[in-house]
């Protein structure tokens, strides 16, 4: 069975990240990369940013060109949809009729986005592949009144780019505030305030009823309250979904996400996971799914370990970043059940950072604007220094003392 090929089923980061890093572990045998869509791996990040702005290219998005590809030793499938896996047979079957056996699979499926009933209105779309940027793209040249369905990352950066072309953008909400399930009140509150001055107008805590439309196409929202958002053109970020259907099919442990360890391995013992497909298990029993470009890089390593019998678990404090018009939000650990916060930096002026605190614990800092303190935040987290809110505060205080102190070198 070791003559048969290491098959990766999906060629976004994670899938490309777990092809390289099994030739880096020092897999030699035959390795394919299947991706459903008609493109190389392509960086998923600037869609929603620069790629609609015209500011990036097909080009610049790819993060492997066939010769790169090549040189590895890594075949890429493209346009190739599997229909079943077959664990007893460790076998996959296509959309085409074809089968492929493996000595080990990886599934590196990936996300959809949410949907709400009516989407299928001309004029209303969903941004989470080149394809939809391209549509969407095609479809902002001749729109006047845009939209957005959902204040999370995805809605708000689109918000952006709309604005900055010149588009009246409405944001509807379900909930009370921005990002709420991503950030804490404060950060939510500073970014109502940066979208209101670039014009755009908030409706939150509102629930949408429906669409209206006129000839097939879509002319508005209905909300809950009876009231009407008036829109030639709609993007929806309501959040995602694990594409974990191949694996529950195949009698693979799911919940809300492939279930698998700090290692990536699925309940099958052949079968392997990694990137936004997955979830992992946590101390109280509840199911954690991370939805970023570091989460999806790491568990490809340490899937790729896995594969070839060596540990190398993902522990590292979780990392995120969002493009807001000229504010750069990047986010380390999490403010998730914190008690007290420090301001470090300005807010009104946008270049400020969040620490926030559980006791004294550090837990999470939300920097905006502010690179140098997200980095030193992320070796805070990592190596466990300890750090006052009093410093924290201080913008004096040079936060690499710390390292210092601790006998690490800054």
């Amino acid at each position: 069975m070791r003559n048969h090929p290491i098959v990766i089923i999906g060629a976004g980061q994670a899938g490309l990240q777990t092809a390289e890093a099994l030739r880096a572990e020092g897999w030699q045998g035959d390795l394919i990369l299947l991706g459903d869509e008609p493109y190389a791996p392509y960086h998923r990040p600037p869609l929603s940013k620069a790629y609609l702005l015209g500011e990036s290219t097909v080009e610049q998005l790819t993060m492997r060109g066939p010769e790169a590809l090549e040189r590895k030793a890594i075949t890429l499938r493209k346009s190739s949809r599997v229909m079943r896996i077959d664990p007893a047979e460790k076998t996959l079957h296509f959309s085409h009729g074809s089968s492929l056996p493996y000595h080990r699979l990886v599934l590196a499926t990936g996300a959809r986005a949410r949907q709400l009933p009516g989407a299928d209105l001309h004029g209303v779309f969903q941004l989470r592949t080149l394809e939809d940027c391209t549509r969407i793209s095609e479809a902002m040249a001749t729109a006047h009144n845009i939209a957005v369905i959902g204040g999370g990352f995805i809605g708000l950066e689109f918000a952006a780019v709309a604005r900055k072309k010149g588009k009246s953008v409405t944001v509807i909400e379900a909930a009370n505030r921005l990002m709420a399930r991503a950030v804490s009140a404060e950060v939510s509150e500073i970014y109502a305030r940066l979208h209101t001055e670039q014009g755009v107008v908030l409706r939150l805590g509102s629930s949408v009823a429906g669409f209206t439309s006129t000839g097939g196409k879509v002319s508005g929202v209905t909300l809950s309250d009876g009231s009407s958002v008036s829109a030639d053109l709609i993007v929806m970020g309501i959040g995602i979904l694990p594409n974990q259907e191949l694996a529950e099919a195949a009698g693979i442990s799911c919940a809300s996400g492939v279930i698998i360890d700090s290692g990536g391995r699925t309940s099958d013992p052949f079968i392997f996971a990694c990137g936004d497909c997955t979830a992992t298990r946590l101390e109280n029993g509840d199911f954690r799914r991370l939805e970023s470009v570091q989460n999806a890089i790491e568990q490809a390593k340490s899937c790729a370990a896995s594969i070839m019998n060596r540990e190398r678990p993902f522990t590292a404090a979780p990392w995120f970043w969002s493009d807001q018009y000229d504010v750069k939000l990047q986010m380390v650990g999490t403010s998730r059940g914190h008690e007290r916060t420090a301001i470090r930096g300005d807010t009104t002026a946008y270049k400020c950072s969040i620490f926030y605190f559980a006791g004294e614990q550090l837990i999470g800092i939300d920097s905006l604007n502010r690179p140098q303190d997200h980095m030193a935040g992320r070796r805070l987290l990592d190596q466990r220094v300890a750090v006052t809110p009093q410093q924290a505060a201080d913008e004096s205080f040079l936060l690499n003392q710390l390292f210092q102190r601790d006998g690490v070198s800054a």
